[in-house]
C-alpha cells in the first residue's frame, strides 16, 4: 500500500495540506524561460534547470512529465513523486549506467514533450537530461536539488533542500 507523505515523512491526511501548484500566475513559458537561464548559468547541456516547486506546478497542470532516474531501490524504498515515470539512469549498487535508458524513454515519451528529470540530489539527472538532449529531446530539464537534496555539513540529506524538504507531496511503499 502506498501513501502520500509530507516533507517530515508523516502521512498526508487530506488535499488541503498539499501545496497547490499554479501555472496561472506564471505561464509555462515563463517558468521554462527561467529554467533555461538557470541551466545556462550552470553550463548544462540540456534544456535547463528547474526548481522542485516549478516542476510540481508544471506536472500537476499537465504541462510536463517527471521522470525519476534513480535506481529501483531508491525509487521503491526512499520514496517517489506520485505519478512520476521511473526509468533508471544508473542501476544497482555499483551504479552502472543503464544502457537501455534512451530506448526506454523513447518507448513512452515524445521528443518534444517537456520532461523533468529527478534523482537524489540533482546530479545524476543532469547526465540523463544531457543524454536525452543528445538523443534529440528538445525539452529535457534537470530538477535542481533532487528528491532528497544536497549534503549538509554533517553529510546528510534532507535538511537543506530537495523535493521532500520543500514539502511537496511524495509517496512511499
Amino acid at each position: 500500500m502506498s501513501e502520500t507523505r509530507t516533507s517530515s515523512g508523516s502521512p498526508l491526511m487530506n488535499e488541503a495540506v498539499s501545496p497547490k501548484p499554479s501555472v496561472s500566475d506564471e505561464t509555462k513559458e515563463t517558468i521554462l524561460a527561467r529554467a533555461r537561464e538557470r541551466g545556462a548559468a550552470q553550463n548544462l547541456m540540456c534544456a535547463g534547470a528547474i526548481t522542485p516547486e516549478e516542476a510540481w506546478a508544471l506536472a500537476e497542470a499537465g504541462e510536463a512529465v517527471i521522470v525519476d532516474v534513480r535506481t529501483l531501490e531508491e525509487y521503491k524504498f526512499v520514496g517517489r513523486v506520485a505519478n512520476s515515470t521511473h526509468v533508471p539512469w544508473m542501476c544497482g549498487l555499483s551504479m552502472i549506467r543503464n544502457p537501455s535508458f534512451i530506448n526506454e524513454i523513447e518507448k513512452t515519451l515524445p521528443k518534444d514533450k517537456t520532461i523533468i528529470l529527478l534523482c537524489r540530489s540533482g546530479q545524476r539527472s543532469v547526465g540523463a537530461a544531457e543524454a536525452m538532449t543528445r538523443a534529440g529531446y528538445t525539452a529535457a530539464y534537470n530538477l535542481d536539488e533532487g528528491f532528497e537534496g544536497t549534503l549538509d555539513e554533517n553529510r546528510q540529506r534532507g535538511s537543506t533542500n530537495g523535493w521532500r524538504y520543500r514539502g511537496l507531496p511524495w509517496m512511499q511503499d
